[in-house]
């Protein structure tokens, strides 16, 4: 395809795979509701930092969304998963009708995008790397994880396939699956466990590896992953994480994904979530009712009880709304519900 993908979002996630495409040669036209991130890209362009790479574009094609104009083959959605409602009605004018939306968030957005812009329209995405939005203009890409597109229904497709090489340009190693929804529910599985390392002041690596809370990871993990089980989901593993594993409590197996998650996650520049900036540093509500709350929803509807799901949905809340701390106190007030 040579028209110009349009990325809807253009801090951390969509901002890196903007650039990364820019400089491959791609037409790129990036949307953001920050009007000085939207002046940066217009006059300077997008500054990459971090271990992985470090380049700058030229100036870029941004928007406001009330300024954009024309029509798209190709959506990028890359908004906080909470946005996603507001962001696809948004964007519906501008796709194309033979057009396609994808979506590089977390949590089960397909669901949103189909229900306003169509099934049709709508095509899966999974990313696992780290990066985060510094100032207007500036991203640092903290590491490189992974990266996995596909149909919502399971079909390849000319499209897929030429997304997959279009998503390679970013990272060489992205994969074409066929279950993309084992993916998003493996990560909803993952992100459960981040949103539970965000109750600290701790680095994600350092909230996985504590010994005293190696239960409440199993159990954790255990719930989400038994909720998809429910849903006939077969979960997809990546950078450690073992849906089997937390699946069927296999202490042992357990062990050695930790151990291989706190790896992935000491060799990164971003040490902490993007739900722990959210809370610490950017003082702004999280992603927990799009991202996490949902599962304890689903799992009522399977019968499938999630009380630490529910409980640590509550303690993010409670650090929204400053009743409660960033402090191994909070993370112990989630592991007190399995006592």
């Amino acid at each position: 395809m040579s028209d110009p993908i349009l990325i809807w979002g253009a801090g951390a996630i969509g901002g890196t795979l903007g650039a990364a495409w820019v400089r491959a040669g791609l037409d790129v036209v990036l949307v953001d509701n920050v009007p000085e991130h939207v002046a940066a890209m217009r006059a300077r362009g997008l500054a990459i930092e971090g271990p992985v790479e470090q380049f700058a574009t030229p100036p870029l094609k941004a928007f406001l969304p009330q300024d954009l104009r024309g029509s798209f083959g190709r959506i990028v959605l890359a908004v906080k998963a909470h946005h996603t409602e507001a962001a696809a009605t948004a964007l519906a004018p501008h796709l194309a009708p033979d057009g396609f939306v994808l979506s590089a968030q977390n949590g089960l957005n397909e669901l949103t995008i189909a229900r306003i812009v169509g099934a049709e329209r709508t095509m899966g995405c999974f990313v696992n790397y780290g990066a985060d939005w510094l100032a207007p203009g500036r991203i640092m890409r903290g590491n490189r994880g992974a990266v996995v597109v596909g149909e919502i229904d399971g079909s390849v497709r000319a499209r897929t396939r030429a997304m997959h090489e279009t998503l390679k340009l970013f990272e060489p190693d992205a994969v074409l699956t066929t279950n993309i929804w084992g993916y998003l529910w493996g990560k909803l599985g993952y992100g459960a466990l981040l949103f539970g390392t965000a109750l600290t002041n701790e680095s994600i690596a350092d909230a996985l590896a504590s010994p005293r809370h190696f239960d409440l990871w199993k159990r954790l993990g255990g719930e989400v992953m038994a909720v998809a089980r429910a849903k006939g989901v077969a979960c997809e593993g990546f950078n450690g994480f073992d849906p089997a594993a937390f699946a069927a409590g296999d202490v042992a197996a357990i062990r050695r994904a930790i151990e291989v998650m706190v790896g992935f996650n000491r060799g990164s520049a971003k040490s902490h979530s993007g739900i722990w900036r959210d809370l610490a540093v950017r003082k702004r509500r999280t992603e927990v009712d799009a991202q996490i709350a949902i599962i304890a929803e689903i799992g009522r509807e399977v019968g499938v009880d999630t009380p630490l799901v529910r409980r640590l949905v509550a303690l993010i809340h409670d650090i929204e709304e400053g009743r409660r701390p960033l402090a191994w106190e909070t993370l112990d007030a989630l592991a007190a519900e399995i006592r």
